[in-house]
This record gives structure tokens, C-alpha cells and sequence, in this order.
């Protein structure tokens, strides 16, 4: 018998040679020694495999970050016309400056010529379903007190 790392044996075998991948001279239980036997290149595929993997995770947390990005545009929310300009008035064009400005209340918010309540919640509602985190609201705050 002929091992792949060069040690030969002899059994009582019919065949006249006998080849194989691993003995007790190289096995890792028997040496103690972490080697990696690479048959028919099946660690070049692991790798590959864990590559191709990798990229796609990059890519997959490159899209999630794109979706929350402070600089998208408002008009890409799906917000009617009129409110999409009425922020753009207001100087207000990405979902990061709404937030800035959401933070200071809905007051705030609503103060603004040409939103009202159901723009602010159609707003909310586009960012909230893209995954953006709003800070809490005022009336939602004062909830919160008079129930502790």
C-alpha cells in the first residue's frame, strides 16, 4: 500500500498496489498535526463557495444600508406631488433633514405651508416601511407619561 504522503506498507491484500489519500503516519488524530488534504480540490471550491458567499453578504448589507440612507430624496418615498414640494419649499429634500426636522416635533413639522396631518402620516408611514427609525413622536411621549 502507497500512501499520498510518501509512507508504503504491505497487507495481505490480492491487488498488487493500493493507493490512498491518508494513513496512520499523516492522519491528524494520529500526529496531532491540523493539515488540510485537499482531494480533488475540494478545499478550492470550499473557498470559492465561501467567496461567491461573502460578496453576496456584502452586497445584501450595501443594499439594506442604501434603503436607510440619510440622503435619500423625499421624492423617491412615493408621496403625492404636493407635499414632496411643499418640503422642497420648506428646504427639506432628503428623508435625513425630515428626521432632523420630525425630532423637533410634528408641531414643527406641520408648521410648514402645505403639510398638513395626513402628509406628516403618509411621510412617516413611507419612511417607517423603508426601515428608517423616527424619533418618537410628541402626543406618543406624553402617552407614555400619563400611563407610568
Amino acid at each position: 500500500m502507497t500512501c499520498a504522503c510518501g509512507n508504503t506498507w504491505t497487507t495481505g491484500s490480492t491487488k498488487p498496489e493500493i493507493r490512498v489519500d491518508i494513513c496512520s503516519n499523516c492522519h491528524p488524530f494520529y500526529t496531532g498535526v491540523q493539515r488540510i488534504v485537499d482531494t480533488e480540490g475540494q478545499v478550492d471550491r470550499f473557498y470559492k463557495r465561501l467567496e461567491v458567499r461573502t460578496q453576496f453578504k456584502q452586497a445584501e448589507e450595501s443594499k439594506a444600508a442604501a434603503k436607510v440612507s440619510p440622503e435619500r430624496p423625499l421624492a423617491e418615498l412615493d408621496l403625492t406631488k404636493r407635499t414632496v414640494e411643499a418640503f422642497k419649499k420648506a428646504g427639506i429634500q432628503t428623508a435625513g433633514q425630515f428626521i432632523e426636522k420630525l425630532a423637533e416635533g410634528d408641531d414643527a413639522v406641520l408648521a410648514i405651508e402645505g403639510v398638513g396631518t395626513k402628509a406628516l402620516a403618509d411621510t412617516k408611514k413611507a419612511l417607517k416601511r423603508l426601515g428608517y427609525e423616527l424619533p418618537a413622536s410628541e402626543p406618543a411621549a406624553e402617552a407614555e407619561k400619563a400611563t407610568s
